[in-house]
């Protein structure tokens, strides 16, 4: 088995040596004694509002585009009430106003958004680093980072390609960079996105050390009918993530492998011990007793979030990732894999206390993991007043009905297999999607304004949440492989890495699990469950009209597909998506 330490012929020492020299720090730096979160008190932050910012201007009444300057700088952020200033990479429009997560982007439907992403980072990483995963390695040291707008739908050289890295100043840039200014045309049907880094091999890292942030776009001839809550007040994005920290404050990350002499650091997932909103650990929230909406963000590298109220309140389903369901789905928990949004109404004139708790209780790694503790158990506070008061806002019986999605006019069916692969130690050493490494050949080539039946089969004993960037996909059905024979299939699939000839539909026979309520809408990360076959119909145009792009899609660099488990991702469980005309 053939890992990336080997392929880049690389010796262990060297690779070791070059590592702690682009840190600029040895081992025993990241190795310090962890802070002992549980001797931090809950709910003593206010939830912030991150800053918002408009991708527009009005001109005579008329909106026009705008173009903005976001920077990623070298920060300090205050997690915590009585938690160190703890050293980040944050964006924002100047240093003195970079926060964790990022200013929240405002769109509208129609109006295009042009960000020039500037890159101010030092030339070391706060974290630690592993050459062996390949990751982007400027010769000039620097760190690199490049953005990706999150479920948006827009030209290739805008997207983000994770070979399209720059350093500070763009004195670097990667092999498939492109140019400055991303341009964002706004054309798809209006709801949540969020803005992160993607560069090669460095995406784990450099979203641990801040660079995330929400993007919603708006739609007001569709939206404003609705009478969902609206305003600042009213409508929030909750953007949630896990954290560890030293006792200096600064963000913990083991710098030792599971693999040490395969991969010096990496491990196959990051896990922290802090539950943080919008930048603070279980922050909390003064609300009225009257409807809030809020748009909820898994930004964790790999934690999953099963979210419900201690008091029972419900939440009210209304989107999923970047769409609108048909119809409102109402539930007492709701389940979000590591990039996932929800975009919910909570209704506290229905809570039976003052004080309600989001929790919960999700295990890691999911589903087979450990269980949660009082930590990361608990996510923040709302506390409820006692006063109750008209609530102008409402919950529409129906939302947004897009054109139907059917598997009959699908052009193209594809077997796309998730692997795991491990040391003599059983302990994982990389990933691949349908057995290859992310730089092989591109194998999946959808030709514009089709549908095609991905049928994904996971072989691994995780739970994978896969992002496909550029095209939406509902999920058809959920079939578990037979426990019968199942090594055999696996052994089959690992050496010919054909479903068709390892006889698929033998084994895809066991038991069915439907797709919950709130997830039958048109997503754009969907979490593929261990020992399954998931089929998924997946449109590249856009859904509210069937539309043409505006744009090439055929144009270099193209797009990817990955699990976002951003350490799975980071070490070859993504692949190139090139589409055709």
């Amino acid at each position: 088995m053939d890992s990336m330490l080997c392929r880049r012929g690389m010796n262990i020492a060297m690779v070791l040596i070059l590592t702690l020299t682009w840190l600029g720090g040895s081992c025993g730096e990241f190795e310090e004694q962890l802070f002992e979160v549980g001797k931090l008190k809950m709910f003593v932050d206010e939830l912030p509002d991150m800053p918002r910012l408009h991708g527009f201007h009005s001109v005579y009444g008329v909106l026009k585009p705008i173009s903005l300057q976001i920077g990623m700088f070298y920060t300090k952020w205050k997690f915590h009430r009585d938690l160190p200033p703890t050293p980040v990479f944050a964006y924002g429009t100047s240093r003195r106003s970079a926060t964790v997560p990022g200013p929240t982007i405002e769109a509208v439907y129609g109006v295009d958004t042009y960000v020039t992403w500037r890159n101010h980072l030092p030339s070391s990483h706060i974290l630690p680093l592993d050459l062996t995963i390949s990751p982007a390695a400027p010769k000039h040291g620097g760190i690199p980072t490049v953005v990706h707008l999150h479920g948006g739908i827009h030209e290739p050289s805008s997207d983000g390609n994770a070979d399209a890295w720059f350093t500070a100043g763009f004195r670097e840039t990667g092999p498939k960079w492109t140019k400055t200014t991303m341009h964002y045309e706004n054309m798809q049907q209006p709801g949540n996105m969020w803005y992160h880094d993607h560069a090669m091999g460095l995406t784990r890292v450099n979203l641990l050390a801040g660079l995330v942030g929400a993007y919603i776009l708006r739609h007001d001839t569709v939206e404003a009918p609705l009478r969902l809550p609206t305003g600042n007040e009213f409508d929030r994005p909750l953007v949630v993530f896990d954290r560890s920290f030293r006792k200096d404050g600064s963000i913990y990350m083991n710098a030792t492998g599971n693999n040490p002499s395969i991969h010096p650091q990496w491990q196959p997932e990051y896990f922290g011990d802090a539950i943080i909103v919008n930048g603070k650990a279980w922050p909390r929230l003064s609300v009225r007793r009257r409807r809030y909406r809020f748009r909820i963000i898994n930004a964790s590298n790999a934690r999953f979030f099963r979210f419900f109220f201690s008091n029972g309140l419900d939440f009210v389903v209304v989107g999923s990732d970047s769409a609108y369901l048909f119809k409102p789905v109402t539930t007492k928990w709701v389940l979000l894999s590591p990039s996932e949004i929800v975009d919910v109404v909570v209704d506290f004139s229905r809570s039976p206390s003052r004080t309600a708790v989001l929790a919960n209780d999700a295990p890691y790694p999911y589903p087979g993991g450990d269980p949660v503790n009082e930590e990361s158990g608990k996510v923040m506070k709302f506390i409820i007043s006692d006063e109750y008061e008209a609530d102008t806002w409402t919950i529409p019986k129906k939302l947004i009905n897009y054109p139907s999605a059917d598997v009959l006019n699908a052009v193209l069916t594809r077997s796309i297999s998730m692997y795991e692969y491990v040391s003599d130690s059983d302990e994982p050493t990389h990933l691949y999607v349908n057995g290859l490494p992310y730089d092989a050949p591109v194998t999946e080539t959808p030709k514009a304004g089709t549908t095609e039946v991905w049928e994904v089969i996971n072989l691994t004993e995780d739970n994978h949440p896969l992002h496909i960037h550029l095209g939406l996909f509902k999920v058809v059905e959920q079939t578990a492989l037979l426990a019968t024979g199942l090594e055999e299939f696996k052994g089959c699939m690992t050496k010919y890495n054909d479903a068709v000839r390892c006889q698929i539909s033998k084994y895809a026979r066991g038991k069915k699990t439907a797709v919950t309520a709130h997830e039958r809408g048109w997503k754009n990360v969907f979490k593929m469950m261990p020992g399954h076959v998931t089929r998924i119909l997946v449109r590249f145009s856009y859904i509210h009209s069937n539309a043409s792009y505006p744009f090439d899609p055929t144009q270099e660099p193209g797009y990817v597909y990955h699990c976002h488990i951003l350490d799975h991702e980071d070490n070859m469980m993504m692949r190139p998506l090139k589409v055709i005309k």
